[in-house]
């Protein structure tokens, strides 16, 4: 039963004169994680918005993209008929099908969460395990809410629990006995927490008990069996943690464990003297029991430990960063000016900076001698540190000894093994080995060597492998851009990619008639398409598909200039955008500034903002740490303010930068800038002089979208989000004068994070709110909402949304399926139909007296568990 809403008084007082509406909290309150019993109360929450919502009939159309396909993470298929399987996507839910993947039907949208870690089919029964949370550990691995069965092929599903679990790494299935299972829970991923590890169950998932478990921040995120004995488990356990700004991806406490008692108990098999590595560089943990012999277990490891320094010729002959951390001014002055030379255009140093010039610089004190360490002292977490990176180990005694199967590198995983290190084996040959990463690659000869078997239509960056048992050259693999298809060993591939599943970060539109769609996807670049966009599969036949991609990489943000709709701006990860003519491909201009030697390298979030101003676009603006202006289309970029953020915080993921650059529509140069470390600044004169204004909201969320209002001008609307705190309360506020006074609203959204709030091109009291569960409409300034989800799946990541003003259509871009496009007349006649509205509120009232009661009375109680506002203090009275 749903309660009926509760009323709750809200947290912002009013004060009188000029501190108008402020919160009275201590300052700087810290993030804390969200516990599971309030974030279980977000799927009641959401229920009860759609018993509120008056726009049930008015439905949502998917309008794509396709091709590009989205991140898979698991694969089932049917042995005994392979063109029966289900393919799970990290955001996209789980899909089925029965013809080999000509078409696939979604089955999981009817549940509160679409994150998907693990899949487990008993095709004895056609009994589907669902473990919800991707344990890929990237910046958009959402946080699932615990595992789920459905016997009915996904027409209703069984909430069996672990909901604290949040990312799930393997669901694996007793062959022998229905009601047993084990969980392999990783845990949270943004915070240490206890219910991480091995969980088993013996009676259908009804109740769990923990068997193996290291420390709060060691999970579990592999397990197998012996097949022929069920009681014979190996467990790999994993050591991460990740914050905003770091991320650690090995430790000391990683390590494959071994129970002979069916996961009662574990015991570590990678100890001293196995011939398992040890130490602080032990990183995910990859394995596979090969099922005719199954003393033979393989393991792919993440090796995150350094290689011992070279010596020799090469480390004599090329510079490296480090070398100019504590040089001195004489020391630079007698360097080599050839293989100085070589260093800077090594690291594309702009082409100003010369041997002979730097050494100039230094000479004249005009930069420090180490100003070359300073400029390039960058970590993406991308750069290569020198360290082992991916290992496939064997064992032929049941896990007692370990040795390595490869005496040349495998460098499979880039620097990001975390987000792979998965290895599978043929079910009858045992020199037969896949192992995913960057390529896919297959070992003949028992992980001696390997080669890379994906090919140009196989998508890069792989995750899931299904070998047919009875032709081990029957492969389906699943990849960042689906899933791919084949029978001979990987020389040929064909690609499913008929779902829509892609992972939106931005959407956009032009006024072209019909109007185009623009956005960035993870993954799968920046693609463009008409609104109109039907998907059908022939395309194939005329080889014309509607959407075009534009940039490559993980696609970010997009710009479109409307005086033509055909000049573009479009780029891909930190800030590497580009300028160009989308129809001709003319026109090409690279954007992104750089400082200047002797200054601190600036800061590019992943998704760096950017934004063409609708008063002249001509202007272009751009976000690092600070602010960046063009006059003349992005041809040159003027750095206008200084540190935006709180400053850098040491780590390997880029922080303290900006998220959200935001203009007035109502006044040219009145600009807003938010950080992903919770500023919020306000410049009224087009950038030259900022000024802070978030210091009376909560301290520390990132800053996720600023929107100043169309219809005043000192209206501005912030949405905060927690998601990278393991936080999921939602934080949306309105201020009336400039964000001088804050007022909070929405306090009646589910427990989710908010990504983006927009406001409605005819109706003032009219907000649009997308959260990481769906889409909400408030039809009253924000002091209630409603959901807003007739044809989209019950919970959907809503990251971004686009107004096209000429259509009076609204445009989701979704993290997980693609986009979707409706009409915002349903809406608008909620106001302009004073019947209309007065009969659907009737029938609202109705729904929820039917439906609510008591049995949730404190159902959006988030006393104690929000991020208070700082203290106010009030203005000291001057003396007479």
């Amino acid at each position: 039963m749903i309660p009926k809403l509760l009323q709750k008084p809200c947290r912002l007082s009013i004060l009188t004169g000029i501190l108008g509406l402020a919160c009275f909290f201590p300052t700087f309150a810290q993030i804390k994680p969200t516990l599971a019993a309030d974030r279980m109360k977000a799927p009641a929450q959401r229920t009860l918005l759609e018993h509120k919502s008056m726009l049930k009939e008015s439905n949502f159309k998917n309008i794509g993209p396709s091709i590009q396909g989205g991140r898979v993470v698991d694969l089932e298929v049917n042995a005994d008929d392979p063109t029966e399987f289900y393919v799970a996507y990290a955001t996209g839910g789980l899909w089925y099908t029965k013809n080999n993947g000509q078409s696939l039907v979604p089955i999981f949208d009817s549940e509160a969460i679409m994150t998907i870690g693990d899949i487990a089919v008993n095709w004895k029964t056609h009994t589907i395990w669902v473990g919800t949370g991707e344990v890929n550990s990237s910046r958009s691995s959402y946080a699932g809410t615990g595992v789920y069965k459905s016997s009915n092929n996904g027409k209703t599903w069984e909430f069996l629990g672990l909901p604290e679990t949040h990312h799930i790494g393997k669901v694996l299935l007793d062959p022998n006995d229905n009601n047993t299972a084990w969980v392999a829970a990783l845990g949270h991923l943004y915070s240490p927490n206890k219910e991480r590890g091995v969980y088993k169950t013996t009676d259908g998932g009804k109740t769990w008990k923990q068997t193996l478990s290291v420390d709060d921040n060691t999970g579990a995120i592999d397990i197998d069996l012996n097949p022929s004995n069920p009681k014979e488990l190996y467990a790999a356990m994993w050591y991460r943690t990740r914050s905003a700004w770091n991320f650690v991806g090995s430790g000391k406490t990683s390590g494959i464990y071994k129970s002979t008692d069916g996961g009662d108990s574990w015991q570590l098999a990678t100890g001293a003297g196995s011939g398992f590595p040890s130490g602080d560089g032990l990183g995910r943990i990859g394995l596979a029991v090969y099922p005719k012999n199954p003393n033979i277990v393989f393991a792919v490891l993440d090796n995150q430990t350094p290689k011992p320094a070279t010596t020799g010729a090469v480390a004599d002959t090329n510079f490296k960063v480090s070398d100019f951390k504590s040089i001195t001014k004489e020391q630079f002055a007698a360097l080599d000016n050839k293989k100085l030379e070589s260093f800077l255009r090594k690291n594309r140093m702009p082409a100003k900076y010369t041997a002979a010039s730097v050494k100039e610089l230094v000479a004249t004190d005009k930069v420090a001698p180490n100003s070359l360490y300073v400029y390039l002292d960058v970590d993406d977490g991308f750069t290569n540190t020198g360290i082992y990176g991916c290992q496939v180990y064997k064992s032929e005694d049941a896990g007692k000894t370990w040795k390595l199967t490869h005496e040349k590198e495998i460098g499979i995983f880039s620097t990001y093994g975390y987000y792979f290190a998965k290895i599978f084996v043929s079910p009858y040959n045992e020199n037969k080995l896949w192992i995913v990463g960057v390529p896919l690659q297959l070992s003949i000869d028992g992980g001696k060597t390997f080669k890379s078997i994906d090919k140009g239509n196989v998508h890069s960056d792989h995750h899931a492998v299904w070998v047919n048992p009875k032709r081990d050259s029957h492969v389906i693999n699943g990849n960042d851009g689906g899933a791919n298809i084949t029978y001979d060993d990987g020389d040929t591939w064909f690609k499913i990619n008929t779902p829509p599943v892609g992972q939106f970060y931005s959407v956009i539109t032009d006024d072209a008639k019909p109007y185009n769609v623009y956005g960035g996807l993870q993954d799968n670049n920046v693609w463009y398409g008409p609104s109109t966009h039907k998907e059908d599969i022939g395309w194939i036949d005329n080889g014309e598909y509607s959407y075009k991609a534009l940039v490559g990489g993980d696609g970010m943000q997009v710009q479109v200039d409307t005086r033509d709709n055909t000049t573009v701006y479009a780029g891909s990860q930190f800030g590497n955008y580009v300028r160009m003519n989308r129809v001709t491909r003319s026109d090409m201009k690279r954007i992104r500034p750089s400082h200047e030697l002797g200054e601190a390298p600036l800061r590019f979030n992943w998704e760096t903002p950017i934004l063409l101003s609708k008063h002249n676009q001509d202007v272009f603006y751009y976000g690092t740490n600070k602010f960046h202006r063009s006059l003349n289309k992005a041809e040159t970029l003027e750095t206008l303010s200084g540190d935006l953020t709180n400053g850098k915080k040491e780590g390997n993921v880029p922080f303290g930068s900006t998220t959200s650059i935001a203009e007035s529509p109502l006044k040219f140069g009145l600009l807003y800038v938010g950080t992903d470390d919770g500023n919020i600044h306000i410049s009224k004169d087009g950038g030259y002089t900022w000024n802070k204004i978030s210091s009376n909201l909560p301290q520390g969320l990132w800053v996720s979208h600023v929107q100043p209002s169309q219809y005043k001008e000192g209206r501005v609307f912030v949405t905060l989000n927690g998601y990278r705190n393991d936080h999921f309360l939602p934080y949306l506020f309105v201020s009336d004068d400039y964000g001088t006074t804050w007022k909070q609203i929405g306090k009646d959204l589910p427990f989710e994070p908010l990504n983006v709030v927009k406001e409605d091109p005819k109706q003032e009291k009219i907000l649009y709110v997308g959260s990481d569960g769906g889409l909400y409409v408030s039809i009253d300034g924000g002091a209630g909402f409603m959901a807003w989800n007739a044809g989209l799946p019950k919970s959907i990541p809503v990251h971004d949304i686009a107004i096209q003003v000429r259509e009076n259509d609204i445009v989701l871009g979704t993290h997980g399926r693609s986009l979707f496009v409706s009409k915002l007349t349903a809406v608008q006649e909620l106001l302009t139909n004073a019947e209309l509205h007065q009969k659907k509120q009737a029938e609202v009232d109705k729904m929820i007296s039917v439906a609510s009661g008591g049995a949730a009375k404190d159902l959006f109680s988030r006393e104690g568990i929000e991020v208070e506002c700082p203290t106010i203090e009030p203005p000291k009275k001057k003396k007479k």
